[in-house]
């Protein structure tokens, strides 16, 4: 097993960095004053110092020197955010314990991620690489006033590089571990005098880590590319327009399923229920996946026209933006290649907006103001396939009714005498389909009111109006070979002739020939054989306070107090089935501070927040025996309390040190687990600490400036309850631990030339190879499988930088 990394290792490491810096400034290098963040946060351009919320923001130099491609790769070093990115189609994420697990189109995620200010959504076009972008900002706590309602739990804002009136260019390329190729480019090119192009491409693939033990094929790797073109126009002084485009295509493998028990001779199920005592350690099993053309694909364009004009008493913004994409997820849910266990599912999406606001702002005197209005458009279908044979569900009737299915009919055929029959090995598909469509309204406003020099007021509020309309599908299951077969025995009068005989009863004939002809897979409440569609509205009003108060030019003191809202949906998995909306309400003390002699800045916050109605899809149990698990919302209320704390400290001109911790305790107010018990006052699962710290060291090598960095990552072990364990987030078996503590440790060791225009790096992430099982999925479980997924091993690469 691996070890985790201890509090009392990384206080030894902490230690360490502080005698590291210690020497570097006694021998002679004085500190560095640290250079000025700016964010766009607020909606206006400030100094992070200066802005009362707690943000953590990673730089486009950050971002490289971590090697990461996109928000997951950014998991670890950014405490309190929770990225899932197993599947990149179908994301799951969480900040400060808040977010949620649905994967329909149902419903949005209470964590917000905006590109360039355009809402992004949850599903396939929310996770996107990393092209061209300036920084990430990360804003804790609910953001619904600035935001809107898809940021109750907080905001992701990724800022991308604009257009600048002078040629450049630069490239990055990196060859590494499991076959990595990745590529970057990007020109910077004036059109003339009033107008300038940038265009960037970023390619990357990977061939996995993992190979199939049957197949030996690859597994969990990536594949994709994307361009983006961007055009800025200049209009004297007072008019700019920014038009930009981004496409992005992503085709690879689905992630690889890790299956739990023990492998059986084909076509033999294994015992049931399955023993989690005796499951196999997922780090160390084999791989055997058997879906025929498992996939993971995504078609992306976006086009984003922005215009911004200086008027005399405020700055006018326009922003106006379309979105689009299709994406395609095929994956096993078994874990296995055993007939017997056959279980795949497809997630089969297509979704575009239109998204238009307008904004006005303005630094005056007595206040800083902003106001806008907004208006999203959304329109998007999905279909859920679950795909199965005669064979597998032979086991699962075995398993939950005690007979196998089609082996008894099998066997009544054999009796008969009819020829040409065989029941076993056919293939067997159910579908859910849903059609979404999505539009709000807003009408907000902020103003800083400037109290005295030293002392601010803010006060905001967002009006919101939902309207959503939905649908659901549930067919018939599509099985034409078995149908095929049926009609066969029907001609042939089995039944009947069985009845007549006396083998079987008129009422047992019934329930065979039924029960292969009816849906099995999907359990729904009230499906029907016609699409049946369901409006509604909702409106909310989410406010926002904030006192901060200087003491001096470089500390400042703040109080908030916020509310968020995330509007109702409904579960793509049970028809008529929706969500009420969700409000949290979070209070937060603050300060942030800096003392530039020293060169360090610092920040820390505490929060505490209530959420009602959290409404979580989750894949519950049967209730009786012989049932079939079902994906159902569970309510509950939550409440959370903790600490945010980050430092950055320029030690000397060579030497930067960071760090960054979350404290969170997340508890049940009100909620119950799928089995009935009562979740009052237990942990929520979420760990109790995260923290990541890093050093970056710089030193004059052949003629250039070589540098080295390393960031390592600590996460305590998840606070687990009773649903935590239904749901897979939380075992402990004699081989492996689902939810422990984790940790990790990426380096990098580069050199750039004297005038920084190229340069060499290797670059490791996750040095100690460290897989953690991320979570155990149950959709098998009636046919005694079950499987997990890891997270990402190590990666060394090598990168070759130039620009000019």
């Amino acid at each position: 097993m691996n070890r985790p990394c201890s509090p009392r290792r990384s206080a030894i490491a902490l230690s360490a960095l502080a005698l590291c810096a210690q020497a570097q400034t006694s021998a002679g290098d004085a500190p560095q004053q640290l250079d000025a963040v700016i964010v766009t946060g607020q909606g206006r351009t400030q100094q992070l110092q200066s802005v009362p919320i707690a943000i953590q923001v990673l730089g486009a130099d950050q971002v490289r020197k971590l090697g990461a491609s996109n928000l997951g790769d950014l998991n670890a070093h950014i405490p309190g955010l929770d990225v899932d990115a197993n599947q990149p189609t179908q994301p799951r994420m969480s900040l400060r314990g808040i977010g949620t697990s649905d994967f329909g189109i149902g419903t949005d995620s209470p964590v917000g991620i905006y590109v360039d200010g355009v809402y992004t959504g949850k599903t396939g076009g929310a996770l996107l690489n990393f092209n061209d972008v300036k920084r990430v900002e990360v804003l804790k706590g609910p953001q619904g006033t600035l935001f809107g309602r898809n940021s109750a739990g907080g905001a992701i804002a990724v800022v991308t590089q604009e257009p600048e009136f002078r040629t450049s260019a630069s490239g990055l390329l990196r060859l590494g571990e499991h076959g990595l190729r990745q590529a970057e480019a990007i020109v910077n090119q004036p059109l003339g005098e009033n107008l300038a192009l940038r265009a960037s491409v970023v390619a990357r693939r990977t061939d996995g880590e993992f190979r199939d033990a049957a197949t030996g094929q690859r597994a969990g790797g990536d594949n994709s590319w994307g361009t983006r073109l961007a055009l800025r126009l200049q209009v004297g002084e007072a008019t700019q327009a920014l038009l930009s485009y981004e496409h992005e295509k992503l085709d690879q493998r689905a992630r690889p399923a890790f299956g739990l028990v023990r492998a059986t001779p084909a076509g033999t199920p294994p015992p049931f229920p399955a023993d989690p005592s005796s499951y196999l350690d997922p780090r160390h099993a084999p791989l055997l996946n058997d879906v025929a053309g498992d996939r993971e694909k995504r078609d992306y364009d976006g086009l984003t026209l922005r215009i911004e004009h200086s008027l005399p008493w405020a700055e006018f913004t326009s922003t106006t933006a379309y979105r689009h994409f299709s994406s395609l997820n095929r994956q096993d849910n078994d874990g296995s290649n055993n007939p017997a266990l056959y279980l795949a599912t497809t997630n089969v999406e297509g979704n575009h907006s239109l998204q238009q606001e307008f904004r006005l702002s303005a630094k005056q005197a007595a206040a800083n103001w902003l106001a806008g209005v907004s208006f999203y458009d959304e329109h998007a279908a999905q279909s859920a396939l679950v795909d199965a044979t005669t064979t597998s569900l032979d086991t699962l009737s075995g398993n939950l009714l005690g007979a196998p299915l089609f082996t008894a009919v099998d066997q009544l055929v054999a009796a008969a005498g009819v020829p040409g029959i065989e029941l076993l090995g056919l293939p067997w598909q159910e579908r859910m389909s849903n059609v979404a469509h999505n539009r709000a309204q807003a009408i907000f406003g902020d103003v800083i009111w400037h109290l005295t020099p030293s002392t601010n007021l803010t006060t905001g509020l967002r009006l919101t109006r939902d309207d959503k309309t939905f649908s659901w599908f549930n067919p018939l299951r599509a099985a034409g070979a078995l149908d095929a077969q049926l009609q066969a025995l029907d001609a042939a009068g089995l039944f009947p002739g069985l009845v007549a005989a006396g083998a079987i009863s008129q009422a047992q004939a019934d329930q065979l020939r039924g029960a292969m002809g009816q849906n099995a897979l999907i359990a729904t409440q009230g499906a029907s054989g016609a699409p049946l569609q369901v409006r509604k509205r909702w409106t909310d009003t989410s406010p926002r306070l904030v006192l901060d108060h200087r003491y001096g030019p470089d500390l400042m003191v703040y109080a908030s107090l916020t509310r968020g809202y995330q509007a109702g949906g409904f579960n793509t998995l049970q028809v008529a089935s929706g969500y009420q909306p969700e409000h949290v309400g979070n209070v937060e003390l603050g300060l942030k501070g800096q003392w530039p002699a020293q060169g360090l800045s610092w920040s820390g916050a505490l929060f505490q927040y209530r959420f009602d109605n959290l409404q979580t899809l989750q894949l519950v149990p049967a209730s009786t025996p012989g049932g079939i698990p079902s994906y159902q919302v569970t309510i509950s209320d939550q409440k959370g309390s903790g600490l945010d704390l980050e430092a950055r400290w320029q030690a000397s001109a060579a030497l930067r040190l960071n760090g960054t911790v979350e404290l969170l305790d997340q508890t049940y107010r009100h909620g119950r687990a799928s089995s009935g018990e009562d979740l009052a006052g237990l942990p929520v699962g979420t760990p109790r600490a995260r923290a990541s710290v890093g050093v970056d060291y710089g030193f004059a090598a052949f003629g250039g400036r070589a540098g080295a960095s390393l960031q390592a990552a600590y996460q305590s072990a998840q606070r687990c309850n009773p649903e935590s364990y239904v749901q897979g987030q939380c075992l402990s078996t004699p081989n492996f631990r689902v939810g422990g503590p984790r940790s990790r440790l990426d380096a990098r060791l580069g050199w750039d030339s004297p005038e920084r225009n190229w340069g060499l790096a290797l670059l490791v992430t996750n040095l100690q190879n460290r897989h953690y099982v991320e979570k155990l999925w149950y959709e098998a479980a009636p046919m005694g499988s079950g499987y997990a997924t890891l997270s990402p091993g190590r990666s060394a690469s090598l990168e070759l930088r130039a620009s000019y």
